[in-house]
């Protein structure tokens, strides 16, 4: 898990495929360093409505995960969003969303995990 801050630079329009895939992307402007980046994230599936609350020029906060694949010998990189909140007042509303379920309400491992799940005498291999 990562997280960026910066400006909304650009919010593209969302790319529909024959598969029934589809995706929006959307560009973060970091100014930590001392030369801005612009950085690329995109949301998928039935997410994409998410960026419909934003504008650009907008101060935000980037929750994201990085994503790799392998086509025709090549390889890509994504940037997932899957948290996306107003980081301050500046060209926007500054509603906070959350793809998942926030925090305070997520189970803790040792709430998924019970005892009898496992058994320390079966070795899979």
């Amino acid at each position: 898990m990562y997280e960026a801050t910066g400006k909304i630079k650009l919010i593209s329009d969302t790319q529909t495929f024959p598969s029934g895939f589809s995706k929006r992307e959307f560009v973060v402007t970091t100014a930590h360093d001392k030369y801005p980046q612009d950085i690329k994230f995109e949301v998928v599936k039935d997410k994409c409505s998410i960026l419909d609350s934003y504008k650009e020029g907008q101060d935000v906060v980037v929750n994201f995960d990085v994503r790799g694949n392998e086509y025709n010998g090549k390889y890509y990189v994504n940037l997932a969003c899957w948290k996306l909140s107003g980081g301050g007042s500046s060209g926007g509303g500054g509603d906070e969303y959350n793809q998942e379920t926030p925090a305070a309400a997520e189970p803790s491992a040792a709430d998924l995990r019970k005892e009898d799940d496992f058994d320390d005498d079966y070795i899979p291999f």
